[in-house]
């Protein structure tokens, strides 16, 4: 709570004092009357924060976590009877930070609130170290909720898509695996290659030509007729072309 502080001046006569004492009790009272409760303080950042989550796209399988910032206790306030009104500039699922106006159109008053916003996605990271040149197996990962503004490399989102890949590189417990840390298909190593037409398929072997991951596109070099040619990543050295 505020407290006004008014010095009544040395030359003040007597009778001007309990004059200017009423001045002093009228104020401080204004102050209070107009001053917001906690409860109108909650209410306000709630509706902040509801905005927000309201306008928001939901990532699949992701959580958002909005937080308004503090208002300072001497604004002006009122239990609105027309119900708060709100809006924002921006609805970027980018923005850590979004300010919300929170307004009473029928008491004419308006407040911009600050709203911290969190968005996390569930992202593949290692139970264990991971060694290079290992396969990754199901008891090697789990799924862990992840801060996407801490976390803007590409990553995975299921199992399937690192479950049988081989590592490129070391993983350390609890780090994110990243796209870049793992292929399904290796560069330069042997694939079986699946040339699906009509219903029909025919399998030979090849060699990538590129790193890939499930569903990814890559280039693969047929071993008997040298011809290259781009195919989509289905499994573990494997490689589907359709014709």
């Amino acid at each position: 709570m505020t407290f006004l502080t008014l010095t009544l001046p040395s030359r003040a006569t007597p009778k001007r004092r309990p004059i200017q004492f009423i001045v002093w009790l009228a104020l401080f009272f204004s102050v209070l009357t107009h001053a917001a409760t906690p409860e109108q303080i909650e209410s306000i950042q709630k509706a902040a924060e509801a905005h927000v989550l309201n306008t928001i796209d939901q990532p699949t399988g992701g959580e958002i976590v909005a937080k308004a910032g503090n208002i300072d206790s001497r604004m002006h306030a009122t239990d609105c009877p027309s119900g708060l009104e709100t809006s924002a500039s921006t609805t970027r699922n980018t923005s850590s930070n979004i300010t919300v106006l929170v307004q009473c159109k029928a008491d004419e008053w308006r407040l911009y609130v600050p709203v911290r916003v969190s968005i996390s996605l569930p992202l593949v990271t290692a139970t264990r170290p991971l060694a290079r040149g290992n396969l990754v197996t199901q008891g090697d990962v789990t799924m862990k909720m992840i801060e996407q503004h801490r976390f803007r490399r590409q990553a995975f989102t299921t199992f399937d898509q690192v479950v049988g890949s081989k590592l490129k590189r070391n993983v350390n417990v609890g780090d994110v695996i990243e796209r870049n840390d793992v292929c399904v298909v290796c560069r330069n190593e042997k694939v079986i290659i699946k040339a699906v037409k009509s219903g029909m398929t025919i399998s030979t072997k090849g060699t990538a030509l590129s790193d890939g991951s499930n569903g990814e596109q890559v280039r693969v070099k047929n071993d008997k007729s040298q011809r290259i040619i781009e195919g989509i990543v289905t499994g573990v050295a494997e490689i589907t072309v359709h014709f």
